[in-house]
């Protein structure tokens, strides 16, 4: 337990330093951290100007980490992310010069502003922690993590990330603009320039795979498992659960990968919370983050206004806990 209550005051210690330089975005650094500790990458999306890239970078400082920033463009290749073969002329043999990809925190910057090819190269590494080069596969340095962010898909100069590559992030987390009082610290410090981009190292990578074994360690009940599995269902059979409104507007409901992560989210909630069991708030919170972008809805929902927003919380209404 002392080494729990460590743990805690860590990550504590972690909003803290984040706060130093990133005023109120702290559920933004909640959802960050939860996939830190669970080991699922994170998609973050906003209109520019939200402190996504900031608040990653500064996350990237309190951690004993390796740390790449890529920044995603147009004109950007798989070899620029991956790495590529040289010819050693000296050697007269061909040589693996690794890309950016080989660290243990990986910043993707405006993540769709490159094409398919590019971002279809993150796939692998992302699923499973290992990178082919030629004819060589290497292992990544564990542990990986991908903390990407977009600008909306309406914005001119993106392209939609592809439904594979989205499915592997646990969660896509919506940023929104700052609260009035927030705004107003974050103008007061730019103005003044009374800002700092020091930010202390808290946790090392051993006490990273701690925490994500005492994660591992809370207990969730047979009950709250069958009510992730609901919750599931009622994405891809929404008339079975009285969604009928809903019904003819979901193409695709989630996929497994959205079971499995929203049971390890509920569970880094209630560590979080300094418990060692799940409450269903803990996976109602979660819940729009790791479902909403797995949901792809027809044609029909865009003409008529229909929202993934709205038929989550339908579900988290409807769907009880038995």
């Amino acid at each position: 337990m002392d080494n729990v209550n460590t743990y805690q005051l860590k990550i504590k210690q972690v909003f803290s330093e984040v706060s130093k330089v990133v005023v109120g975005q702290s559920y933004m650094v909640n959802r960050l951290l939860i996939g830190l500790f669970t080991g699922g990458h994170i998609l973050l999306e906003g209109v520019p100007g939200l402190a996504k890239t900031l608040t990653i970078n500064s996350l990237s400082k309190a951690l004993h980490l390796d740390f790449q920033r890529i920044q995603f463009t147009p004109d950007l290749l798989p070899s620029d992310l991956i790495g590529t073969m040289i010819y050693n002329q000296n050697a007269s043999a061909f040589e693996v010069k690794k890309g950016p990809i080989f660290a243990n925190l990986i910043l993707a910057d405006e993540v769709n502003r490159s094409p398919a090819k590019v971002q279809s190269a993150l796939l692998e590494a992302m699923q499973e922690k290992q990178v082919t080069i030629g004819e060589t596969t290497y292992r990544l340095d564990l542990p990986f993590l991908v903390l990407a962010t977009q600008n909306p898909v309406e914005h001119e100069g993106t392209y939609p990330l592809p439904e594979a590559q989205v499915d592997r992030f646990m969660m896509k987390v919506y940023i929104d603009y700052p609260r009035k009082e927030d705004e107003l610290e974050i103008m007061r410090r730019m103005a003044n320039m009374s800002f700092t981009d020091s930010v202390s190292k808290v946790l090392s990578r051993d006490d990273i795979f701690a925490i994500r074994n005492e994660i591992n360690h809370v207990q969730i009940s047979e009950t709250l498992e069958r009510y992730i599995i609901e919750l599931v269902f009622a994405t891809r059979r929404p008339a079975e659960y009285d969604l009928l409104d809903f019904a003819p507007y979901i193409q695709f409901g989630v996929s497994p990968r959205a079971s499995i992560a929203l049971n390890r989210a509920a569970k880094a909630v209630a560590y979080f919370d300094d418990r060692d069991y799940v409450l269903p708030e803990d996976i109602k919170e979660v819940a729009y983050d790791v479902m909403n972008h797995r949901i792809i809805l027809n044609y029909e929902a865009e003409a008529d206004g229909i929202r993934t927003k709205d038929f989550i919380e339908s579900i988290l209404r409807k769907v009880p806990i038995s």
